[in-house]
C-alpha cells in the first residue's frame, strides 16, 4: 500500500508539474496514460477540439477522436514526429505522437503535440522556406559568378586574320603569369579577352575580380582595392570589409579603365605591385597577397605618361605585354558573323520569331564605321528587334544615323571591299551557295573566290 500510495504521489505531482509547464504554452499539448486516458491537456488543445479541458480529462483519446493513431504508436513503442493528421472535428494539423516508457519498456504515458494547427499555415512556411532557398541559392551564384570568369576563347567570335592573330597572341600569353595591358577603343570586348585569359591561366581556379576604376568615386578608391578595418571611417561596415587585391589573391584582378585612375592611387598601386603588399584602411597590419594584373584602357596611356597623366613606373609594371583589341571598322568581314549571333541571342531573349537582316541591311552595316564598335552593333541590333514586325530587319527598322553614316565616314579602300563582299554574297544567293557556279558568275577563278570568301567570312 505505502509504495503504491508513493506511485500515485509521484505520478500526480509529475501531472502536475507538466501541466504547469505547458498549459501556458500557446502550442496544443496532450498527455495521456497507459490506458489512452488523458490526465493532462492545456488549454488551447482543448479549444483546437473543440472541447473544455474539464471534458477531456479523464476521457480515452478514441472517444475524443475517433482517428487517433494512439493505439498504432502504443503497439509499436515508436514515435511519429511530424504526421500529417485530420481530426474528428474536420482539423487537419502537423502533430507529433511520442510514447514514453518505463524501465521494463512498457508504455508509461503518451506525449502529442499539434505543431501546425492550419495546414495552410503549414504549406505557408514551406513555401517561405522554398523561397528563402531559392533566394540564398541565387545570391550564392551571384556571388560565384562574380568571383570567376565568365567566358573563355571560344566566345571570342570572328574570322578575320586581325582577330585571329589578337586570339592566338593572347592564348599564348595567359599560360604566363605576367601583367597584361589590354588595349582598344570601347566596345571592342577587352574585358572578355581579360576573362577568356583568366580561364586559360594556372589560375584558372582561382578567383577572378574586376573592378571599374572610372566607375567608383575617387573617394573609395582605396578602400575598393585595399579593404579597411572596422570602423576606420563615418559608415564603415563594423567588421570591416576585404578589398579587391585580397579576394583576388591566387587568382587575377582586372583593373578596366585604369587610365582613369587618379595620380595619388596609380602610387598606392605600384606600390602594391612592387612589394605584393597590401594595407588595409585603419590597419597597421600589411598583407601579403598574391595577385596577377590584367588592366584595360581605351586611352593611350603613353601619351598620358607623357603628359604627366600617368606615372611612367607604374605603366611599365602593367604592360609588361600589351594586347591591342582592333575596332570593328578593322575587321569588317566580322560584322555579319556579329550580326548573325546577336540575332540568335535576341531571338532566345525575347522570343520574337525572327530569322536574321535583309540584305540591305547587311550592306548598311558593312560600310557603317561602327565608333561604338561591338557594342553599338549590339545596340542597334537590340533596337530593331523591337521596331521590327517582319521575319526580317529591314532597313526602316535601323537608326537613321546608321544609314546616313555609312557611306560617307568610309575610306575608299573600305568601300571597295564592302561593295566587293555584296556582290559575292548576292552571287551565292543567286546559285543557292554553290561557290563554282556562283565563281563562273563573276568569271572569277575558283581559288580567289575561295580567298575573297574565307575573308568576307561567307
Amino acid at each position: 500500500m505505502a509504495k503504491d500510495k508513493q506511485n500515485t504521489f509521484e505520478r500526480d505531482y509529475f501531472i502536475q508539474t507538466i501541466e504547469k509547464i505547458f498549459d501556458p504554452v500557446p502550442v496544443p499539448i496532450i498527455l495521456i496514460d497507459d490506458e489512452m486516458r488523458v490526465i493532462m491537456v492545456n488549454d488551447i488543445f482543448a479549444k483546437y477540439l473543440n472541447y473544455t479541458k474539464d471534458e477531456m480529462l479523464g476521457e480515452c483519446v478514441l472517444d475524443l477522436d475517433c482517428y487517433t493513431r494512439w493505439p498504432q504508436v502504443f503497439e509499436s513503442k515508436k514515435p511519429e514526429i511530424a504526421w500529417k493528421h485530420k481530426f474528428e472535428n474536420g482539423h487537419t494539423a502537423i502533430v507529433h505522437r511520442i510514447p514514453v516508457l518505463n524501465d521494463d519498456t512498457k508504455i508509461k504515458y503518451g506525449f502529442g503535440m499539434v505543431l501546425f494547427q492550419d495546414m495552410e499555415e503549414f504549406q505557408r512556411l514551406i513555401l517561405e522556406n522554398k523561397l528563402l532557398e531559392e533566394r540564398v541559392l541565387y545570391y550564392k551564384r551571384e556571388l560565384e559568378s562574380g568571383l570567376k570568369s565568365l567566358y573563355t576563347f571560344d566566345n571570342i567570335i570572328g574570322r578575320s586574320r586581325e582577330i585571329q592573330d589578337v586570339k592566338t597572341l593572347a592564348h599564348k600569353i595567359s599560360r604566363t603569369h605576367s601583367n597584361v595591358l589590354l588595349v582598344g577603343e570601347s566596345g571592342t570586348g577587352k574585358e572578355v579577352f581579360a576573362h577568356a585569359i583568366h580561364a586559360a591561366s594556372p589560375r584558372k581556379k582561382g578567383p577572378f575580380i574586376r573592378i571599374n576604376c572610372g566607375a567608383i568615386p575617387r573617394e573609395l578608391l582605396e578602400s575598393e582595392l585595399f579593404g579597411y578595418e572596422g570602423g576606420a571611417f563615418t559608415g564603415s561596415l563594423k567588421n570591416g570589409k576585404r578589398g579587391k587585391f585580397e579576394l583576388a589573391d591566387g587568382g587575377t584582378l582586372f583593373l578596366d579603365e585604369i587610365g582613369d585612375l587618379p595620380l595619388d592611387m596609380q602610387v598606392k598601386l605600384l606600390r602594391v605591385l612592387q612589394e605584393r603588399e597590401i594595407t588595409p584602411l585603419g590597419s597597421e597590419k600589411t598583407k601579403h597577397v598574391d595577385v596577377r594584373i590584367l588592366s584595360a584602357t581605351h586611352r593611350n596611356l603613353e601619351e598620358m605618361v607623357h603628359e604627366g597623366l600617368f606615372r611612367e613606373d607604374l605603366f611599365y609594371r602593367l604592360n609588361v605585354i600589351s594586347v591591342e583589341i582592333p575596332p570593328l571598322r578593322k575587321r569588317r568581314e566580322d560584322i555579319p558573323v556579329f550580326t548573325n549571333y546577336l540575332v540568335e541571342k535576341f531571338v532566345k531573349s525575347m522570343g520574337k520569331p525572327i530569322e536574321g537582316v535583309c540584305e540591305k541591311v547587311h550592306q548598311l552595316f558593312a560600310l557603317y564605321d561602327w565608333p561604338g564598335n561591338i557594342r553599338e552593333l549590339e545596340n542597334v541590333i537590340e533596337r530593331a528587334f523591337n521596331m521590327a514586325d517582319g521575319r526580317l530587319i529591314q532597313v526602316d527598322d535601323i537608326p537613321e544615323n546608321i544609314v546616313g553614316k555609312s557611306v560617307e565616314t568610309m575610306s575608299y579602300k573600305a568601300q571597295m571591299e564592302a561593295f566587293e563582299q555584296m556582290v559575292l554574297k548576292k552571287a551565292l544567293a543567286e546559285h543557292n551557295g554553290h561557290k563554282i557556279q556562283a565563281a563562273k558568275s563573276l568569271q572569277m577563278g575558283k581559288t580567289a573566290f575561295y580567298e575573297k570568301s574565307k575573308k568576307y567570312g561567307l
